[in-house]
């Protein structure tokens, strides 16, 4: 199947009913609690802003992709277990990562229809989605006079069918130069793991898509995978060319005002 076919194959999700006042959990994923904080904040931020009530469970750990995607499926199914432990017992559950959401949305029942895990995975949204599917929101009263470019990921573009509601998102962000980036929908080349194990085609992928970062002109990249900006934003830290392009969760964009 070609990339084209690929990104026309987009998913369809009957989205849940979110009802005012209704308490929303939040799953923020490991490498995100460790590296990337005040991504996290941001969300919430927007939430608070949207009177949008929310709970952290603190018990929460890994979604379960590296072992998955490692070949590791009965160590993945313990963590998934423990996922539904913590969040079975919401009915909406919120991460600002498209791929852990397709991991649990998609992945948990390919691991295993039958898992308790599976049903709790279903309810999990990104966070993107969930504003403008769930909540019906696409325009946040945000400002930010930047050139910015958008980065999806392959699981949120192609797992989840995400992208057109992150880019409707920043197209109604005030004063922003919104410069598309070439080959968007090319794999940065991280994929978990796979960045380890054949590190030569990894970064083979990672210098195409910095390449196509510089050609866009824009000086922010925005993205809903800080999971893919830990690869080739560490490949332009050592890129001189690369230092005056600054990238930024999308939520960090949308709360400017």
């Amino acid at each position: 199947m070609t990339i084209e076919q690929l990104n026309k194959a987009v998913p369809h999700w009957d989205f849940p009913e979110y009802r005012p006042g209704e308490k929303i959990a939040l799953f923020i994923p490991c490498f995100m609690d460790q590296f990337f904080p005040e991504a996290a904040i941001a969300m919430t931020k927007i939430f608070d802003r949207l009177g949008v009530a929310y709970t952290y469970p603190p018990e929460q750990t890994c979604c379960g992709q590296p072992a998955f995607n490692s070949g590791y499926r009965k160590d993945a199914v313990k963590v998934m277990n423990k996922f539904h432990e913590v969040f079975g017992d919401y009915d909406l559950i919120v991460t600002p990562s498209s791929a852990c959401a397709a991991m649990a949305r998609v992945f948990f029942a390919e691991a295993d229809p039958d898992l308790p895990a599976a049903r709790t995975g279903s309810r999990v949204f990104e966070f993107c989605e969930f504003l403008v599917n769930i909540l019906k929101v696409t325009d946040l009263g945000a400002r930010y006079p930047r050139k910015v470019g958008l980065h999806v990921g392959c699981h949120g573009r192609r797992e989840l069918g995400m992208a057109d509601a992150a880019e409707t998102l920043l197209l109604n962000v005030k004063d922003i130069e919104y410069t598309p980036i070439p080959a968007v929908d090319e794999c940065c080349g991280f994929g978990g793991t796979f960045s380890v194990k054949m590190a030569g085609t990894s970064l083979a992928m990672g210098k195409l898509k910095v390449e196509n970062i510089l050609k866009s002109g824009a000086d922010v990249v925005a993205t809903p995978d800080l999971s893919c900006a830990m690869h080739f934003g560490g490949m332009m830290r050592h890129d001189p060319t690369c230092r005056k392009v600054d990238i930024f969760h999308i939520a960090e964009i949308l709360v400017h005002q």
